[in-house]
């Protein structure tokens, strides 16, 4: 197998599992919040942290180094407009994930304390809630644009 098809075969995975587990966290924490169980809240988001640990973690790692040794593997210009609009996305997306990670600790926090007091969720768990459900959206818009960017690779004349 060339280089270039297992630089391209890790990039692909690594955007399919930023966009998977980011819908699937966004997912399972909406549905436990919905409950309104302290319990459920609690377990599904100590699962929630892990997977973006494990899994978002990692890929947020791989994808600009396997973005930039594909890059210099084809001999695309790293001032290619559709590179460095995909690069500034993906640090906005960033910006927007790591306060999330925080929000979701803390509302594990929240919600285990509440369910080891036998209390419903407190006041401070839905503020971060709203907060973190308002953070996903841009995150997310950046991530389907960046996708768009890799797919199409259009000429964008303000950047080169």
């Amino acid at each position: 197998m060339s280089t270039f098809l297992i630089l391209k075969f890790a990039h692909v995975i690594g955007a399919a599992v930023l966009l998977g587990t980011g819908a699937g966290i966004a997912f399972f924490m909406l549905m436990a919040h919905r409950t309104g169980d302290p319990r459920t809240v609690a377990a599904v988001a100590r699962i929630v942290v892990i997977a973006d640990w494990v899994f978002t973690a990692t890929a947020v790692v791989a994808q600009p180094a396997t973005g930039l040794l594909l890059a210099l593997e084809v001999g695309y210009p790293l001032t290619s407009g559709w590179i460095i609009a995909s690069v500034g996305l993906y640090l906005w997306t960033g910006a927007w994930w790591l306060p999330v990670v925080w929000m979701q600790s803390q509302m594990r926090r929240l919600a285990l304390a509440a369910a080891e007091a036998g209390d419903p969720l407190p006041r401070a768990y839905h503020r971060l809630f709203r907060l973190w459900f308002a953070c996903g959206f841009p995150a997310f818009a950046a991530v389907l644009a960046i996708f768009w960017l890799m797919i199409a690779r259009p000429q964008l004349p303000l950047f080169g």
